[in-house]
């Protein structure tokens, strides 16, 4: 049994999928699935990372990412999906969302290792990380205005902020090579992410 962790990529479009797979099969355990049935039939407790699309013709990402959390598969799961992230990705329970197109092997391969290494943290630090990209995705992409007159939005804000006290001690231990082992160079909205985590108010640098 190979001792490399093991990514279990799902998409409908069987090129994004072969392709992905054969970018991380030097380095990882790499299992596919064409939708969301099938990945469903395939991940048990030895997938470490999922690589999810979101708009899938039989069962969503969504769907499939509410059963992986139903069933607690201990797993980090990422959307890699067209769709640009809205106010509903808040009620989602991934740890990362990246829009495609994923433009090359190294990229994806810095965003699986970020995933990897979040694995490694206890719940709360995952929780804070997994908010913070979820506020950076949504501040990529929305007005000051308009994030500041969503109710769910400040409640994304408070429980951070909530999280950052009671992980006070821990987040001293997040140095910034941790931080930005995270999040840089995964996406456009790495450094709002990486300000994210560390507290900064990642909407003065929005256009």
């Amino acid at each position: 049994m190979s001792d490399e962790p093991t990514v279990l990529i799902v998409d409908d479009e069987h090129a994004i999928t072969d392709l992905h797979a054969r970018w991380l099969e030097d380095s990882y355990e790499v299992r596919k699935a064409y939708n969301g049935t099938e990945a469903l039939e395939t991940i048990d407790e030895d997938v470490d990372i999922v690589l999810l699309d979101r708009r899938m013709p039989d069962r969503s990402g969504q769907e499939v990412l509410d059963e992986i959390r139903e069933q607690a598969f201990d797993c980090r799961v990422a959307m890699v999906t067209a769709v640009e992230p809205d106010f509903d990705i808040l009620e989602l329970g991934f740890d990362a969302y990246i829009c495609k197109p994923v433009s090359d092997p190294e990229q994806l391969r810095e965003i699986v290792a970020s995933l990897e290494t979040r694995s490694t943290y206890d719940s709360q630090v995952q929780e804070l990380l997994a908010l913070s990209s979820k506020k950076a995705a949504l501040e990529e992409r929305k007005e000051s205005d308009e994030l500041s007159k969503n109710e769910d939005y400040t409640e994304l804000e408070t429980r951070l902020a909530s999280l950052r006290n009671e992980l006070s001690s821990t987040a001293m231990e997040l140095d910034d090579d941790d931080l930005r082992a995270e999040f840089h160079g995964r996406n456009d909205s790495g450094s709002k992410l990486m300000k994210s985590a560390e507290g900064g108010d990642a909407s003065e640098s929005r256009d």
